[in-house]
């Protein structure tokens, strides 16, 4: 423990059998830490793993463990004896009132130098993660680093710790109060990405060509799978910020961007956002939304109806390479689909993914595709049905 700080304290008292202590009487602190562990796989707590060594006497043995400034969560603190498992035992645990402490009473059949661990969740000690992509000239791989940037402010000193996480390697790491420290934790050279462009027609204008005074780009990503093909898929990836540059070609980088990510389980993709795109224009519109009446009231009042609906989306790539469209499409409500000439994935009930690949440009102008989907929607009551988005 740090001299300059003595915030969480351990002590021992040996009691007779005879002897009935109403007051608690501190007597011997107990050494400094022999060994701390700072767990930080999990995002909401900080567990702290730490093993001191009690010198206890044949008999009834009192364990005072207080703390002072500390953010401990008292009902999380755990004792387990390591040494002499068989031969030492905790018989109870009490709380003094209106202090930051307890008692442990353990029972010893000998004399002990026991190695104890005791653990607790401890506030105000946090991790963030941060990415660092750097993209070749060409786009095909990243060399991606990851920090974790290790944030102390819970009060307490540690001289040495060690460190883990819940993927990377563990490390040896002291850090003081309010202090703070960034760590490489993960290096993959060399990692594949595919540039992918999203079309969400939620969110983006279906006819760009009558937004006046307007540029309308297509948000294009890198695309990260975790997964052992691409030098990762050992373990889930923290959410973090990520900054993403692209090597420039003359031994310098440009920045491209910086977002946030999620977490990315193994075998899931990491989509990191590198800006707007004019190279591809995609033109939507609903062709047709007919109304087909099912139910009316003894008043002849419309109560249920469907609808049939088609859209079609012509896709341009003005581009001279090939290109990644990521299309989402959002039918909302019951419905079912008549026909669509794209393969698409169902990523929930009222949304439709397409992975649209676009030849390059050709001399005669833009590569062209279309997709054109016709469906049934079911069960719609007038005034309270839910529209397909449609951006204008």
């Amino acid at each position: 423990m740090n001299s300059k700080r003595n915030t969480i304290m351990a002590m021992v008292l040996v009691v007779g059998v005879a002897a009935i202590a109403e007051a608690r009487i501190k007597l011997v602190a107990l050494p400094e830490r022999a060994a701390t562990v700072i767990r930080l796989d999990n995002p909401r707590a900080t567990l702290i793993e730490e093993e001191r060594v009690l010198t206890l006497q044949e008999g009834l043995n009192k364990v005072d463990f207080s703390w002072k400034g500390v953010s401990i969560d008292a009902d999380s603190i755990r004792l387990r004896t390591l040494d002499h498992p068989d031969k030492v035992t905790l018989l109870s645990v009490s709380y003094p009132p209106n202090e930051a402490a307890l008692v442990w009473d353990i029972s010893s059949d000998s004399d002990y130098a026991e190695t104890v661990r005791i653990s607790y969740l401890l506030s105000n000690i946090d991790r963030l993660i941060t990415y660092k992509a750097v993209a070749d000239k060409a786009e095909t791989f990243v060399d991606l680093k990851s920090y974790l940037v290790l944030r102390n402010f819970s009060g307490e000193d540690f001289d040495k710790a060690r460190v883990l996480l819940d993927y990377g390697e563990a490390f040896e790491q002291g850090i003081a109060h309010e202090e703070t420290k960034q760590m490489l934790f993960l290096k993959s050279p060399k990692v594949p990405i595919t540039k992918v462009w999203k079309f969400d027609a939620a969110k983006l204008p279906w006819d760009p060509e009558k937004l006046e005074n307007q540029n309308v780009g297509i948000p294009v990503s890198y695309r990260i799978v975790n997964e052992t093909k691409s030098s990762l898929g050992e373990f889930s990836l923290w959410g973090g910020k990520a900054r993403l540059f692209q090597d420039d070609g003359h031994e310098s980088t440009i920045f491209l961007g910086e977002d946030v990510t999620g977490l990315v389980p193994v075998g899931e993709k990491m989509e990191l956002y590198i800006g707007d795109s004019r190279d591809i224009v995609v033109t939507q519109r609903k062709m047709q939304d007919t109304r087909v009446v099912t139910h009316k009231n003894n008043r002849g009042d419309v109560v249920l109806y469907d609808t049939n609906e088609q859209i079609t989306a012509k896709i341009e790539n003005f581009k001279d390479s090939s290109a990644m469209l990521t299309m989402i499409q959002h039918i909302p409500g019951q419905w079912d689909m008549e026909s669509c000439n794209m393969k698409y994935e169902k990523k929930d009930s009222n949304t439709l993914e397409f992975e649209i690949q676009l030849p390059a440009r050709t001399q005669a102008g833009p590569a062209v595709k279309e997709l054109k989907m016709t469906y049934h929607r079911r069960h719609l009551r007038p005034g309270r049905e839910p529209q397909t988005p449609v951006r204008r």
